[in-house]
């Protein structure tokens, strides 16, 4: 049975393949010239599979708001989605693209496709920007509706009530015109003299007596009369009409109409109060929340929406292209196709042959100083109670000191 290596072996095997294997990482990278923290591209892709759900999962409640399940059209809004969130996962490959990339045309087309791939996102984004505005808006909205409908109510209203008012006061006044012409009738006919009677007495055709009383009225007296039972018959007719008008003006009631609005009002305010775009509105443009108009929300429903929907579509990206870190290569500094004049030949090799004379006559001194036993070589020291001037001995083994290796 073989022997189990101790633990210290063990670690100390761990630490050697650990080094071996950074150094291969890194003679990779250096031949690469580029080296990716793929801790950072993970964190971009985990950025992107969210973008991707949700952008997916408000798709399919949009689809399921406006769209019957069991119809067509239910998977047709599904099938743009299902693209944009393929579109979506090429963001991150064109972001290290660019920074690994040497060549400009391709880095070009890269970044074209980053925009086209960020105007995706971006839309996406946006929906999912106005899907969580949209609850709050619509019962805004609702609420706005109710109250403009219980101010028009009461607004026609109030022109009800004025006709009727009016209606009210036309009878009234006939009623009152009639009143005063029965009495200056009847104070005529009340001033007028009474019948005048007279007896005539004679004898007719026939040679009889005949005596009868004849009585005359003012012929002003029939006139008069018949202004009067005029009047009367009149008034009756506008009595009735007055007792009409007043009824139905009585049915119109200003109370209730108002106390629709107050409530509508009020809901409205909650409604409102309960909507943060139209909080951040009314704070942007200084005014109450109340009295922000919906091209005001509108306004600044884009800003609000799109900026953090196109920051989002850039944060994925911008993170993938700070996860390449690019260093400079020899290859980039390559001399070796470098030509050469002819004319410098020769003042090179004079150069390399000064150079190797001059290293000679150093070597040559060292030698003399060695032989003359003023200088020590490396590989000898001088022996403990040796005359300065004599010759140096040879280092014996055990008189060597190891240098620790770096």
């Amino acid at each position: 049975m073989a022997r189990k290596p101790p633990d210290r072996m063990i670690a100390r095997e761990r630490r050697a393949w650990s080094d071996e294997t950074a150094a291969w990482r890194q003679g990779r990278a250096v031949e690469k010239g580029y080296r990716i923290r793929w801790g950072y591209v993970a964190i971009a892709y985990v950025v992107e599979a969210l973008v991707i759900c949700t952008s997916l999962a408000g798709a399919w409640f949009f689809a399921e708001t406006y769209a019957d399940k069991g119809d067509q059209s239910f998977w047709f809004m599904l099938l743009a989605p299902v693209v944009y969130a393929a579109i979506e996962l090429c963001r991150v490959p064109l972001g290290i693209l660019i920074r690994v990339q040497r060549d400009w045309w391709i880095k070009g087309l890269a970044i074209v496709g980053i925009v086209m791939a960020a105007g995706v996102t971006t839309k996406s984004v946006s929906q999912l920007g106005e899907m969580m505005f949209h609850p709050r808006l619509a019962e805004a909205s609702k609420t706005r509706s109710a109250l403009k409908e219980a101010e028009a109510d009461r607004a026609s209203l109030d022109t009800r009530i004025r006709q009727a008012d009016a209606r009210v006061a036309q009878y009234t006044a006939e009623s009152q015109a009639l009143e005063k012409r029965t009495q200056e009738a009847s104070a005529q006919l009340a001033g007028l003299p009474g019948q005048r009677c007279e007896r005539l007495t004679g004898t007719n055709s026939r040679g009889k007596r005949y005596s009868y009383l004849r009585c005359v009225t003012d012929p002003r007296t029939a006139t008069i009369a018949g202004s009067l039972k005029s009047a009367g018959d009149e008034r009756s007719v506008v009595a009735k009409n007055l007792a009409e008008a007043r009824a139905a003006r009585a049915e119109l009631d200003r109370g209730a109409a108002d106390r629709r609005v107050t409530e509508a009002e009020a809901k409205y305010r909650d409604a409102v109060r309960r909507s943060q775009l139209h909080s951040f509105t009314a704070m942007v443009y200084g005014v109450d929340p109340i009295d922000v108009t919906d091209q005001q929300v509108h306004a600044f429903l884009r800003i609000f929406v799109f900026a953090p929907a196109l920051c989002a579509a850039f944060a994925s990206t911008l993170l993938a292209l700070c996860a390449v870190q690019v260093r400079k290569t020899y290859t980039e500094e390559d001399d070796l196709g470098a030509a050469m004049n002819a004319e410098g030949v020769p003042i090179l090799l004079d150069q390399i042959a000064a150079s190797a004379g001059r290293l000679t006559d150093a070597q040559r001194a060292v030698r003399e100083a060695i032989a003359a036993g003023v200088a020590i070589p490396l590989d000898q020291r001088r022996p403990q109670g040796s005359p300065p001037g004599g010759p140096p001995q040879p280092v014996r083994d055990d008189d060597r000191i190891e240098r620790p290796r770096s």
